[in-house]
Formats: structure tokens, C-alpha cells, sequence
């Protein structure tokens, strides 16, 4: 682990921070062609569908042939896309980029997850995956900036080279330093496992409803937020920007610590408690007054994805063991790409409907939602080893 887990925390790194780098400049290169706001929403709704589609069925490939050329491959196909940027000149060219953007990237986060599942020790789930998630959300946290720099000092072009140049490196790396991940495919199941099988889970059921339903409602106010920030606020986007990405660093850096949080207590109460706080962080915005109260709602919302984050992930690993590292990972990551898609669509609807400050109020709705959901599926069904006392550190032998 202590070898592999730097080069998956690259790939999974270097990923992330190049859709956070475009994502700031796509409304202005969507617009610059000439994009209806319909369009802008497919362009936009175009990669979280790809990646939806894809990631459950690469993930239960990856179950029976391996990781390694998943991941190699995806890092490849995104650096090639990333210089695909530079080519669309109309808007159907830039929605096919989006979707095969997607395509390449249904390679790479998932994959990265369930090899790091495949070699995460029992009782230690949690842990690792908060170290994943910290490279995850570190690359999204500050991709923004650095997309933003780079279209300052040079151009829009010098941002979409920069993306396909942090792949390039990652795609070397991991193809000539990445060995074949070991499974265990001791299980029937986990030999060849059924997408159909793995939801029959009630835990799977749990876990699956309330990343979508989360996602639903977190995309919703992140697309609403800025509008709302600078229409009744009257913030810059530049204080917008310091409000999304300091919270974006903060639950990035207490992942790991969060972590072990997971492999301690009960990983169920975790998702639940986590959740409650997400909840009332969305309920709380529309009675901020000024920036530094926001900014300080957003340390205490952070603390709702430090504790629900690694124990969600934690529990799809162990679900991982019995149906297959993969394809539990590409279900849980589908939920999450199909909610970034609808959310904004439901959100618009809600906005049109009745007001901006409706969009937060909808998007606590829809985190209670899901939380009940989970609170329900998983009531009888929670399996001893995700409430796993903490494993004993090995001399350091366990630290990425």
C-alpha cells in the first residue's frame, strides 16, 4: 500500500483538478459559441451522465480483469480529451468532449477506489478511504484557482494544456509504476458479480439512495450559490470562490483523521450524524448576513462531510468484499454523477417556481430525503465489520 497509494492518489488527484480547472471557464467557452441556457445544461449535465452510465460497468469488468489497465487507459483517454477542448469549435463538439470527459474519467476515480478497497486491511476501511477522499477533494478544492491563474496570466487555452499535461504525467506514472491490483475472488460473487445481486443488498439500497438523493441537493447548491451570493449579498466572485474552496479544503483535510474516526465507532451513526449537519449547513445559508458569518457556517458544515464521507465509503468497501470491490464502488460512484446531473435541472425548476432562497431550502429537503432513506435500509442489515474497532498502527508500516 505504502507503494501503490501515492501513484492512485495522483491519478485520482490530477483527475479531479482538471475538472476543476475547466469548470469556471466552460460557462464562458459554452457562451462564446453561442450556448442557449438549455444547452449550457446539457454541456454541463453531458459528463455526469457519461459518467453515470459507465462507472457501474467498468466497475464490475474491473472485478474479473483487473484494475490497472482501467486506470492506465482512462488517464490516457483524458489527456487526449483534454486537447479536445482546443478543438470544438461548435457546441455539439463541445457536448461530445463532455461526454467522452466523463467516459475517461468513469475510468480512473472509481477504479482508484476499489483498488485501494481491494487493499485496505480489515477493520482499516475507513482510514484509507479518507486519505482517498482527501486527494479527491484536494484536486476539486483547488482546480477553480488554478483553471482561474492560468486564463489571467496567459489563456483559456493555456488551462485545457495544463489539464492534459497533469494526465500526461499521471498516465506515465501509473503505467510504468502501477502493478496489477490483487482481488479476492474467493466468493462466486465476487468472481463475477451481478450489478442486480449487488442492489439486492439492503445496505447497498441504504448507501446507494442517500448518495444520490445528497448529490441531488449538494449540486443544486453549488450551481445556486454564487447567483445567490452576488444577487442578494452583493459578494465578489472572488469572496464567492474563498467561501467554496475553504470549504472544499477543509473537508479535504480532515479526511483523514476522519477516517479513523470510522474504523473507531459505529459507521452508520456517523453517516446519519454527518448528514444532520450537512442538512442544517443548507437550511442556515439564507440567514447569513455578510460574508464572515457564511464563512463561518462553512466550518461547521464541513464537520457534516468529515463524518459522513469516509464512514459512507468505509461501508461500500466492506459491501465491496462480499459483491465485488468494483462494482460496489461504480454503483456508489454512479449514484453520486446521476445526482450532480439532476440536481441542478430540479433546482432551476425550484428557483423558477418560487425564489432563489428556495434552491438551499430544496437541497436540505433532499439531504433529509436521503438520510431517512439510509436510516431505513440499513436498519437491520449493518454487518459487524462497519462498526470495526480501530486496527493497531504497524510501526508506520500503514501510512501512505
Amino acid at each position: 500500500m505504502n507503494k501503490v497509494f501515492p501513484i492512485l492518489a495522483i491519478s485520482t488527484f490530477s483527475s479531479v483538478l482538471g475538472v476543476g480547472i475547466i469548470a469556471p471557464l466552460l460557462p464562458l467557452y459554452a457562451d462564446s459559441l453561442g450556448a442557449s441556457g438549455l444547452w449550457l445544461g446539457i454541456i454541463f449535465a453531458g459528463f455526469s451522465i457519461s459518467r453515470a452510465l459507465f462507472m457501474p460497468l467498468f466497475g464490475k469488468i474491473s472485478d474479473r480483469r483487473g484494475r490497472r489497465r482501467f486506470i492506465c487507459s482512462g488517464l490516457l483517454v483524458y489527456t487526449i480529451i483534454s486537447l479536445g477542448y482546443l478543438w470544438a469549435n461548435t457546441i455539439g463538439e463541445l457536448t461530445l468532449i463532455r461526454f467522452l470527459h466523463g467516459f475517461a474519467s468513469a475510468m480512473i476515480v472509481p477504479i482508484a477506489q476499489a483498488y485501494v478497497g481491494d487493499m485496505s486491511p480489515g477493520g482499516s476501511e475507513g482510514k484509507w478511504m479518507g486519505y482517498f477522499n482527501s486527494s479527491f477533494f484536494t484536486g476539486f478544492a483547488m482546480g477553480p484557482l488554478l483553471g482561474g491563474l492560468l486564463t489571467d496570466a496567459f489563456s483559456m487555452d493555456a488551462a485545457f494544456l495544463a489539464m492534459g499535461g497533469l494526465n500526461a504525467v499521471a498516465f506515465l506514472l501509473a503505467f510504468l509504476l502501477l502493478p496489477e491490483s490483487k482481488t479476492d475472488r474467493s466468493s462466486p460473487r465476487q468472481a463475477s458479480p451481478s450489478l442486480v445481486t449487488v442492489m439486492q443488498s439492503d445496505v447497498m439500497k441504504g448507501l446507494f439512495s442517500y448518495r444520490l438523493v445528497y448529490a441531488i441537493g449538494r449540486s443544486a447548491f453549488m450551481c445556486f450559490l454564487p447567483l445567490y451570493c452576488a444577487s442578494s449579498m452583493g459578494l465578489t466572485p472572488g469572496q464567492t470562490a474563498i467561501l467554496l474552496s475553504t470549504y472544499m479544503l477543509l473537508v479535504s483535510t480532515s479526511q483523514v483523521f476522519a477516517g479513523r474516526i470510522a474504523d473507531s465507532f459505529n459507521r452508520r451513526h456517523l453517516v446519519v450524524v454527518g448528514s444532520l449537519i450537512s442538512i442544517s449547513f443548507l437550511a442556515l445559508v439564507p440567514s447569513m448576513p455578510s460574508f464572515w458569518a457564511l464563512l463561518g457556517l462553512a466550518f461547521f458544515g464541513a464537520l457534516g462531510g468529515t463524518l459522513s464521507l469516509p464512514a459512507s465509503s468505509a461501508m461500500t468497501v466492506a459491501e465491496g468484499r462480499t459483491y465485488g470491490m468494483g462494482s460496489a464502488l461504480g454503483l456508489f460512484n454512479m449514484a453520486m454523477s446521476a445526482g450532480m446531473a439532476i440536481g441542478p435541472l430540479l433546482g432551476g425548476l425550484v428557483v423558477d417556481q418560487w425564489d432563489m432562497v428556495s434552491a438551499f431550502y430544496f437541497s436540505a429537503g433532499m439531504g433529509m430525503l436521503g438520510t431517512v432513506a439510509f436510516f431505513y435500509f440499513t436498519k437491520s442489515a449493518v454487518k459487524p465489520d462497519q462498526a470495526a474497532p480501530l486496527a493497531p498502527l504497524r510501526d508506520g508500516m500503514d501510512q501512505p
